[in-house]
């Protein structure tokens, strides 16, 4: 969509074709690998769906036209991020990780990334950032996963930028209608479609999007190669549900909003985290750099066996260890490897009414005393 529209608008109607008399909105999912070729000049518009497919195609455009820049959706967020890294990262370069982001990532790069050559940097997403002289790529996450530090994204790409460094930014927790990275000087977006973005917790989804066309394309090449593209159900699944993140995103920051409150008031909670506290510590930064805070929110109840208590007296927290869903969840990160205190939760607000869920949380809080 061209015309400046405002969130809302431009998510509802997001990559959806030109309307035709007779036809839906959205079309349903073509399940299709091969399509019918010319047999004198072969394929036309599409020939084989691991390279082009007109369900993932429209999904790509609604998530171009949000993020600021052409996109191409896979299988998996991290299908997305191994993709970039593997397509921008030769024997020799550096990356720069966040020390606090998705410990996933980290693995990767301290495994096979390593043994391919290349070397990694870890950096706290708050900073201080070294100089970055020699470094192939930065990867920042903002707000990092799980503790939700927030970087100024124009500053370090600046600085990337000076020392001849790229720049991706993993979107995933903040979504494009959080942020849009491109626009403060990114080179590459990534992020998990399985969250926020789609939020129904029903989709497995990455992409990668880009302004370059050389960049992207190589990222496309990677892609087609390696086959790591998502299924024609799910695209359509997540381009249905990407209309109404704007309404999903306001509920669930008002909720963080208020449990952020509610757990900085008691004193049996410590460790609070939400970057739209006034005394967040990322607070200044991510007022100026984002146009919403997510409803990801982080604190600490001193043991697992407190947490344990608490989730089994919560009846509107589901244990999980995803986030950004209609459904409120948490879990304790420690227990998947992350390096975070043994009482650490990520918790993410769902779409319920924001009086239930508080009175929900309050309750479970004091019963697991």
């Amino acid at each position: 969509m061209s015309t400046p529209f405002s969130d809302g608008t431009r998510s509802v109607h997001a990559g959806l074709p030109a309307p035709a008399v007779g036809e839906p909105f959205l079309p349903g999912p073509v399940f299709a690998a091969p399509y019918h070729l010319d047999p004198a000049t072969g394929p036309g518009e599409h020939g084989y769906a691991r390279t082009e497919h007109p369900t993932r195609e429209l999904l790509e455009a609604a998530i171009g036209e949000l993020e600021g820049g052409p996109a191409l959706a896979f299988s998996s967020g991290q299908a997305a991020i191994t993709a970039l890294l593997l397509a921008v990262l030769r024997s020799g370069d550096t990356v720069a990780l966040p020390a606090d982001g998705y410990f996933t990532v980290r693995a990767f790069a301290e495994s096979f990334l390593r043994d391919l050559g290349v070397t990694t940097v870890l950096v706290p997403t708050a900073g201080p950032y070294p100089d970055l002289t020699g470094v192939r790529l930065v990867l920042l996450e903002t707000p990092a996963n799980p503790g939700l530090d927030v970087c100024d994204v124009r500053a370090v790409a600046a600085q990337a930028h000076r020392a001849g460094a790229l720049v991706a930014v993993d979107n995933t927790t903040a979504t494009p209608l959080g942020q849009n990275p491109l626009a403060l000087g990114a080179d590459l977006v990534v992020a998990s479609g399985t969250k926020a973005l789609t939020g129904h917790s029903d989709v497995l989804l990455g992409y990668v999007a880009a302004t370059d066309p050389e960049l992207l394309g190589r990222v496309e090449t990677w892609r087609k190669q390696t086959g790591a593209v998502p299924g024609a159900f799910d695209c359509w699944l997540a381009h249905r549900s990407i209309a109404t993140l704007d309404l999903r995103l306001a509920r669930q920051s008002r909720n963080a909003e208020a449990l952020a409150s509610l757990l900085v008031s008691r004193t049996d909670v410590t460790g609070v985290r939400w970057p739209g506290l006034p005394a967040d510590p990322s607070f200044a930064v991510a007022s100026a750099q984002m146009r919403r805070i997510p409803g990801v929110v982080s604190f600490d109840l001193g043991t697992a066996e407190r947490v344990a208590r608490f989730l089994d007296a919560a009846r509107l927290v589901f244990a999980a260890t995803s986030f950004g869903g209609v459904h409120t969840t948490a879990d304790r990160r420690a227990q998947w490897g992350d390096d975070t205190s043994p009482g650490f939760v990520r918790f993410s607000c769902g779409i319920e009414d924001t009086a239930d869920l508080i009175a929900d949380v309050t309750a479970a809080l004091d019963a697991s005393r």
